[in-house]
């Protein structure tokens, strides 16, 4: 069974790297739609996660690798989610709808000793897949402009946790991005059977690592405690190259086979600030075992990045989170939904696009359930995630896009205890 496990993960990855992810056409300006956080865990209680210790063995906390201090089994989680994205602007009274439905998340955790405790996971970072026309016509001339994008930034994360004494934890990770993005831009008119295009390759092969540290402290005559957790994301030791093509072209039939092309303009860039420092700060207050709530607040510093031959800059953005969960009484055998684990948080962030002089912004609010299995217990809990997230981006000023979304994610964590010699035969 845990070899089918294992072989279970190395095909999810496969996978996850060949699936193309759907997303808001704001994704057309830099490297695409972040996804930020594809942890259900965390997804649904807001994406609280720097002050987040779980309380369960069977948790293990990626976002800020020091806060594993409680985890003692092996960790195998699976998830998906399904993006349901509505789009509306006054410019044309556009409105449109996309859906997609990928893999978001694989993720491997062990301890190796009772103060050390490693995992590592593999999920989409961000995304590329819009097809926009725009058609204006003056004087009986049809003015046509195309945008077309693909293309998917992954990422795979080793991340090791230490835990000092009853308090204080520390632990680090280490982050590989590696993608291929793909724009173009084609400008026709009906009076010509020639089009110019504009396109823009970007190969991505970046790493940086992620420190962080946390103290709690338990009151053990009320079960009360306390969090406090911080992590910094920085040093950046490759970059984005950028090859940029300018050139006219003909379509040869309808399949859009390229003749007679002729190149303007060539040239190549790179951009090594294409992850630039992150910072994250969260406090949170719960009883052990039973609820939790915590607030925390993110920091990116903005990026510039080559897009159809221009530096574009993009502005620091930062996002405050809340959220927790509640446990009713895990002790409960009679009553299933009594050992359910609920979750609930909201959000809001200032988004790193400023254009024609409006922040695009997004907030939203989430909720979810931990469904345990059968054979589930306090002390080594596995189930069923499920969460759903609601909110908006965007808005309807100078003809921009406002988006509404609605995305949900299943998956499941299995948890055991893996890789240690039995004492007994």
């Amino acid at each position: 069974m845990k070899k089918i496990f294992v072989v279970s993960f190395i095909s999810a990855g496969y996978f996850l790297n060949a699936q193309s992810l759907g997303n808001s056409p704001y994704a057309t300006y830099g490297i695409g739609d972040v996804k930020y956080d594809n942890t259900i865990e965390t997804a649904s209680m807001g994406g609280i996660s720097t002050a987040f210790i779980s309380d369960f063995t069977s948790s293990f906390n990626f976002a800020n690798p020091a806060n594993n201090a409680n985890f003692e089994l092996t960790s195998i989680r699976l998830e998906a989610t399904n993006e349901n994205n509505y789009f509306k602007s006054n410019y044309n009274d556009m409105k449109s709808t996309k859906h997609s439905t990928y893999l978001s998340n694989i993720a491997l955790a062990f301890p190796l000793s009772p103060k050390v405790k490693m995992g590592l996971s593999y999920q989409p970072y961000s995304s590329k897949s819009y097809d926009i026309l725009s058609t204006e016509t003056r004087d009986g001339i049809a003015y046509n402009n195309r945008f077309k994008g693909s293309g998917t930034l992954n990422t795979a994360q080793v991340a090791v946790s230490y835990k000092i004494d009853q308090q204080f934890s520390v632990g680090a990770r280490a982050n590989l991005y590696f993608g291929d993005l793909y724009d173009l831009n084609e400008f026709g008119t009906s009076t010509s059977e020639y089009v110019n295009g504009y396109e823009t390759k970007n190969k991505v092969r970046n790493f940086n690592f992620t420190l962080g540290t946390s103290y709690q402290t338990l009151n053990t005559r009320t079960d009360k405690k306390l969090t406090i957790g911080a992590t910094a994301t920085f040093g950046n030791t490759s970059n984005m190259t950028t090859e940029y093509i300018n050139s006219t072209y003909r379509f040869a039939d309808a399949a859009g086979t390229k003749t007679d092309e002729k190149t303007i303009e060539q040239k190549n860039t790179s951009s090594k600030n294409l992850l630039p420092l992150q910072a994250s700060l969260g406090v949170g207050y719960g009883s052990e075992n039973h609820w939790f709530f915590s607030g925390q607040i993110d920091y990116k510093k903005g990026e510039d990045v080559s897009y159809f031959g221009k530096t574009f800059d993009f502005q620091d953005t930062y996002r405050i989170s809340a959220g927790g969960w509640y446990l009713p009484n895990y002790n409960n055998f009679r009553n299933y939904f009594s050992r359910v684990i609920y979750r609930y948080g909201a959000f809001y962030e200032r988004g790193n696009l400023k254009l024609e002089g409006n922040s695009i912004n997004k907030f939203g609010i989430s909720a979810g359930v931990m469904l345990p299995f059968k054979t589930s217990s306090i002390t080594r809990m596995s189930g069923l995630e499920i969460g759903v997230e609601i909110g908006k981006r965007g808005t309807l000023n100078d003809n921009l896009i406002n988006q509404n979304f609605i995305n949900f994610r299943i998956g499941f964590n299995f948890a055991d205890k893996w890789f240690r010699k039995t004492l007994y035969n």
